[in-house]
């Protein structure tokens, strides 16, 4: 389906456009990527504003999902004859409701039925059930451009980047911004993240863009002091737990503190994210010996 972007669209190349989203692509919304070859097209993470808009300005051959996330695929269905190609780790996500309810493991059904509705009646979820999966190190050949999938797990198991030939990576959910890495679902895990963060600041591109907020960062050298920062934000997480553990604690009390989110926010997810952030510092804790459970379920500073 082709749509006028105008202004929103943004050129950084011939062959690749960032389709910048309402607010800087700030949540629900994104910054989805047009890669135009000279053989096929293909759109990167179809926003919200993608079908809002209804569509993007060429003919897509081809949707690639960097994860299975509800704001990066709102668009799979509006391409029925694309294809739709997806981390083989996440790959379930994309093909059916269940699949991607998985990925986030809500722990209290009614969050978990809420938040599914806004999955279907918000981001406009279509499984795609003929979705294939890719592997680290695939290439999409368009023609003239490549697209080379860059496996950054952490976020989700199959979270991926995008190094495109043209100078660009697309670095969808590491997002560089204030609030820091986010692992709070099932599928997310501390260490895979902040190694993903290691390699990801190695990469050699012109241009970086991010599917939330910042968008287009220009020079490798401001991109790594942003990767860094951004980095720092595990670390201080995990100090403030240290801290809120001088005296002994159970995960709940940690849930109730909020160490992730601030606490006037409201929303299905904020739960899980804290429950599942909170454990896997926890385990952190008790692997460098800096806590110890002093009896079942409560943990103190050693």
């Amino acid at each position: 389906m082709l749509a006028d972007w105008g202004d929103a669209e943004e050129k950084l190349t011939d062959r690749v456009s960032v389709l910048v989203g309402a607010s800087k692509g700030s949540y629900p919304s994104g910054n989805s990527l047009l890669v135009k070859g000279s053989s096929e097209s293909v759109v990167i993470d179809p926003s919200v504003d993608v079908v809002a808009r209804g569509g993007v300005p060429v003919a897509i051959d081809a949707v690639l999902n960097s994860h299975s996330h509800e704001d990066h695929m709102p668009g799979n269905g509006l391409f029925p004859n694309a294809r739709v190609h997806i981390h083989e780790a996440d790959l379930v996500g994309a093909q059916s409701l269940a699949g991607l309810m998985n990925v986030f493991g809500f722990r209290l059904p009614e969050h978990h039925r809420r938040f599914e509705r806004i999955v279907v009646e918000e981001f406009h979820f279509s499984p795609r059930p003929d979705a294939e999966g890719f592997s680290d190190g695939d290439v999409f050949d368009l023609g003239g451009v490549r697209i080379e999938a860059v496996h950054l797990p952490g976020h989700t198991r199959g979270h991926s980047g995008f190094r495109i030939s043209e100078d660009v990576f697309f670095l969808s959910d590491i997002d560089l911004t204030g609030f820091g890495p986010y692992y709070g679902d099932a599928w997310s895990d501390l260490d895979d993240f902040e190694e993903s963060l290691r390699r990801v600041r190695d990469e050699e591109a012109r241009w970086y863009v991010t599917f939330h907020h910042k968008g287009v960062i220009e020079g490798r050298e401001i991109f790594r002091g942003m990767v860094d920062e951004f980095a720092s934000v595990i670390d201080r997480r995990h100090s403030n737990m240290i801290d809120y553990l001088s005296e002994p604690r159970s995960v709940e009390e940690m849930v109730e503190h909020r160490f992730i989110y601030r606490p006037h926010v409201e929303a299905p997810m904020v739960l899980n994210v804290e429950t599942r952030s909170a454990e896997l510092h926890i385990a952190r804790m008790l692997d460098r010996g800096e806590a110890v459970e002093v009896e079942p379920g409560r943990y103190r500073v050693a």
